[in-house]
């Protein structure tokens, strides 16, 4: 649903960028015109979101609806931090998504799940270092071995980001031998092998959380 909105965004921004230095005077206006209105878009939406998951917060305390992982497991989701992590992930924002989460690990070091969340930020900015750390963190945590599939993928990525195409094979093979059905590690062995294509990552591990 976001996507199709942010796309298009994208797409009139990248406009903005290229055409810019060098328009002239009134057509420099029109595109700091269409500027602010992405900027108003942007922001609109953000409080929108926030808005929303404030209420749907609200609304599970008021019905006591259990969340997916038991509250006395996972104080830490009731966090405005955790929250306004969420709220920007899901809006692609992913650097202020890390900048959330990161203040949750300070006070919930322990926390699976804002790991997951912040290693899933840094692999999207392309920070594979602060990726890999956090994965690794959650690697021996993972007992499910579909999920454990999943990290060795992200793992394979991080690799992969850094040049270390031998680590992430070796990362990517051991990911099918937990989940042999998982395309993604079969599909990034591919990227690997012929050095060419997108790196396949996120999708399933984020549907867990």
């Amino acid at each position: 649903m976001f996507q199709h909105v942010f796309a298009e965004m994208n797409n009139m921004l990248d406009e903005i960028v290229k055409h810019y230095p060098t328009a002239q005077e009134a057509q420099k206006h029109q595109l700091i015109q269409k500027w602010n209105l992405l900027k108003t878009m942007s922001d609109g939406i953000i409080e929108e979101w926030l808005s929303f998951e404030e209420k749907m917060g609200a609304f599970r305390e008021q019905a006591k609806i259990s969340p997916v992982f038991p509250q006395h497991e996972t104080p830490e989701v009731e966090m405005d931090s955790f929250i306004r992590g969420q709220g920007y992930f899901k809006l692609l924002m992913y650097r202020q998504a890390a900048q959330q989460f990161a203040q949750v690990i300070l006070e919930f070091p322990d926390s699976f799940l804002a790991r997951m969340y912040l290693a899933m930020a840094y692999l999207h900015l392309e920070e594979p270092g602060e990726a890999r750390h956090h994965f690794q963190w959650i690697l021996p945590l993972a007992r499910h071995p579909k999920l454990k599939a999943m990290v060795l993928n992200a793992l394979g990525c991080v690799e992969a980001m850094q040049g270390q195409l031998g680590k992430a094979q070796d990362y990517f093979t051991l990911a099918l031998s937990h989940d042999p059905s998982f395309p993604d590690p079969l599909m990034n062995l591919q990227v690997c092998q012929q050095q060419c294509g997108q790196l396949q990552y996120g999708s399933q591990l984020i549907s867990l959380m």
